[in-house]
């Protein structure tokens, strides 16, 4: 490692605190550039970036619209307290708005995905008059208060102090809770299960039902059919705000996740995408009957830099850009064309990929020690002599990946070119010939 880069390396380990690790064996990655699909460390070496970070370089790194547009409202107007009207914060509520459904016509921003999320819940029960919220064991929802509680996964149980949090299974037909033998019948199952949840909780007491119309770091797990819009009847039946959590949205070839089923949230939360992480930035989409709640009523709820301005002009960049770019065009093709098509290949050369899934440049690759029992080459918590294997194998060859428990997760930028999808499988090909003896089958 070069000199700038070790003392890069030596700053962190000296100074920062990182998330979800335990800090003593800790080593970070070192950045020194990024631009449009890459990465580059200290040392000149150059890595595709086919984890978009925490899937949120949507339109790539260093989008020059998108410095622009935060260089210039910088000049103008550096930060506003969220009580005043300002004209990036108005005009990225009405690009977002725009690209909702109709009947969305008012939006609450807030600093990210998480705090998106605790404001949805918030609205949610104060509109309905109940409190608990149900969602999914295999979800992530954000690091705050009800977020983490919502969420189902293992980041949950040390940080299980908020009430009124119930979880049940969503459909996954790989490995179904429900013992299903088709997408079907997993539905039916998947649905009946969360009727008698929602009958033993007591409708009467449950104020949303929360979940990511695709499922991302749990797993990319794609609704089957007619299993989304099952949950919706359900919702309606028993006056149950649905809360769509699209923080991972507009990589699936459409602005949300959910115009692929049949079905309108009451309310959605977005972040990540919305600016590509740029500036932090999220929000919650609110329908006119959720929103004339509060015509009247105050909401109990605010942040110091809800619709900064700086953040809410980089919104507005990006989603112009996705618009005169063709952006969610483009994952929609590259995902149908090339990348899904290209992953299914490399998984029939190697069985160690047990299954792969996806929409537009949001995939994942279930991988297994042994196709029939599907045993996963690692557990969902602790570490991976194999996951381990495959991260470092994956940048020894210029990748930089995305992994969660045994999978990995192939998410570049929504505007990646044919040609870095090439690269990126070439690549991917020789990582899974490193991991082929690891197959056990």
């Amino acid at each position: 490692m070069s000199d700038a880069g070790k003392y890069v390396f030596d700053l962190d380990r000296k100074h920062v605190f990182h998330s979800w690790s335990a800090q003593g064996a800790l080593n970070p990655f070192v950045v020194e550039k990024t631009a449009g699909s890459y990465l580059w460390d200290y040392d000149g070496n150059k890595y595709l970036d086919i984890s978009s970070q925490l899937v949120n370089t949507n339109i790539g790194h260093q989008h020059p619209k998108v410095i622009a547009a935060i260089k210039a409202q910088a000049d103008e107007m550096a930060t506003i307290a969220p009580q005043h009207a300002v004209k990036s914060r108005g005009e990225a509520a009405k690009l977002i708005s725009e690209v909702a459904p109709d009947g969305f016509n008012k939006v609450f921003f807030t600093n990210g995905g998480a705090d998106g999320v605790e404001n949805a819940i918030r609205m949610a029960r104060i509109h309905t008059g109940k409190t608990k919220v149900l969602s999914y064991y295999r979800s992530y929802h954000g690091n705050t208060g009800s977020a983490i509680n919502a969420t189902g996964d293992w980041r949950r149980i040390p940080n299980e102090y908020s009430l009124g949090h119930v979880h049940f299974f969503g459909p996954f037909p790989y490995r179904s809770n429900f013992w299903s033998e088709s997408p079907e019948q997993e539905t039916e199952r998947a649905l009946a299960h969360l009727a008698e949840v929602i009958a033993a909780e007591g409708p009467q007491s449950i104020a949303c039902i929360l979940l990511e119309s695709v499922v991302g770091t749990g797993g990319v797990l794609i609704p089957p059919p007619g299993y989304l819009e099952g949950v919706k009847a359900l919702c309606e039946k028993h006056n149950i705000v649905y809360i769509a959590d699209e923080v991972m949205a507009g990589r699936t070839g459409k602005w949300f996740a959910f115009e692929h089923f049949n079905i309108k949230p009451d309310l959605i939360v977005f972040a990540k995408g919305v600016n590509s992480g740029y500036i932090p930035l999220g929000g919650v989409i609110i329908s006119d009957e959720i929103a004339a709640t509060f015509d009247t009523k105050v909401f109990p709820g605010g942040l110091t830099y809800s619709g900064h301005p700086i953040a809410t002009a980089s919104a507005v960049a990006t989603i112009n850009a996705m618009r005169e770019e063709k952006i969610v065009e483009n994952a929609a093709k590259i995902g149908s064309g090339v990348l899904g098509a290209g992953l299914c290949e490399l998984a029939g050369r190697h069985p160690i990929i047990g299954e792969v899934r996806g929409l537009g440049v949001f995939w994942a690759l279930d991988l297994v020690h042994d196709q029939k029992t599907r045993r996963p080459v690692a557990p969902a918590t602790g570490p991976s002599p194999v996951m381990a294997e495959l991260i470092a194998t994956c940048r020894a060859n210029g990748l930089l990946p995305f992994t969660a428990a045994n999978r990995l997760h192939v998410v570049p930028p929504c505007n990646v070119s044919k040609s870095e999808v090439q690269e990126a499988l070439e690549k991917l090909e020789i990582v899974f010939s490193v991991l082929d003896k690891h197959y056990e089958g």
